[in-house]
């Protein structure tokens, strides 16, 4: 383990690579790297700093997660308890659908309910937006049209399959659950438990001050916004922002039991369901072992303009924290800190 050199592996990377972003590694309360590159805002140049919001596309996966296990605490859902039972309209709204689908089952990625964005048959997010302008995506509600006629794509509880729209199902249980927009329950009961004041679920076309825009690449040094390639306000299947120190700050309190119980953080962290080679997933995080032993609990996200890693490595007390404002970049910052390791 050389955690020494971790600081400049990762300035040399992200001259490299030409990272634009922010990145937060710390070992029990020790910084053992930050820094902020590039331009939040690319034409004015304005630089990046290391509280500079951030998106995380699907990365937030973990506060859907966290809101769902919340109100399992409450005694108000069930990990088991099938849809059908909290979400009315299920049979209108979502017509062909399996009854026995439950909680369980969309936290897993393994309900089987077909996706509005299905990556094994996908790969352009910019064709959603042809028969759903993005701007008219302000609620989870406004999905559902999106997915909710199609046919099941496999039986419940058959195998994995990465499923935005089961994270669309989990949040609205949260709306009907709490009475709360689901934005407004993770900023009052996540991001507020956290002392998370930066972060937020914030429109495009209205993005607070020091927020990275998002930049997608046209080729030969020309960039364009991600204004037009997102839905316009992000919800239980991605779409936050956050700082880096927010994020580690989110990971300090989830493992210290401040968001759930202990019996409940373990079971989040617990991995559920095999997805492939090492690879398992829990409720909302990503769980990588290596020759049978735990290596880390991780988020990723990707999306037009946004590229997000996170990663909590429990046996050298290690946190990673890194978020970009491009659609690329992450990966590779990641794996020069983890050659450290």
């Amino acid at each position: 383990m050389h955690l020494g050199y971790i600081a400049p592996s990762v300035h040399t990377k992200a001259i490299e690579i030409g990272f634009s972003g922010a990145v937060l590694v710390q070992q029990n309360d020790k910084d053992l790297a930050k820094g902020a590159y590039g331009y939040a805002n690319k034409s004015d140049c304005v630089p990046n700093n290391l509280n500079t919001r951030f998106g995380m596309a699907s990365g937030c996966k973990l506060f859907t997660a966290i809101a769902i296990c919340q109100l399992v605490e409450q005694g108000k859902l069930a990990f088991e308890g099938r849809l059908s039972a909290y979400l009315p309209n299920v049979d209108v709204n979502f017509p062909h659908f399996s009854p026995d689908i439950t909680v369980h089952h969309l936290l897993t990625h393994s309900s089987g309910i077909p996706d509005y964005f299905d990556e094994e048959t996908m790969d352009d997010f910019a064709e959603l937006w042809q028969s759903s302008p993005m701007y008219t995506l302000r609620r989870l509600a406004d999905f559902i049209p999106m997915f909710g006629e199609l046919p099941m794509k496999f039986t419940p509880g058959e195998r994995f399959h990465y499923n935005n729209a089961g994270y669309i199902l989990l949040g609205l249980l949260v709306e009907e659950l709490s009475g709360l927009e689901f934005a407004d329950y993770v900023e009052q009961h996540i991001f507020r438990a956290c002392g998370m004041e930066r972060s937020g679920y914030f429109v495009m076309d209205a993005l607070p001050t020091n927020t990275a825009l998002g930049y997608i690449d046209e080729s030969n040094g020309i960039w364009r916004t991600n204004i037009y390639s997102l839905p316009v306000k992000g919800g239980a299947d991605g779409g936050a922002f956050v700082t880096a120190p927010e994020m580690l700050l989110l990971w300090q309190c989830l493992l210290n039991h401040t968001l759930l119980s202990p019996e409940l953080t373990t079971l989040l962290l617990t991995p559920h369901i095999h997805e492939g080679a090492e690879e398992y997933y829990g409720y909302g995080v990503w769980i990588t072992m290596q020759n049978g032993e735990l290596f880390k609990f991780h988020l990723m996200g990707a999306d037009p303009g946004v590229s997000f890693r996170s990663a909590v490595y429990p046996a050298c007390g290690v946190t990673v924290i890194i978020l970009c404002n491009e659609s690329r970049g992450t990966y590779q910052m990641l794996q020069a800190i983890e050659k450290c390791l």
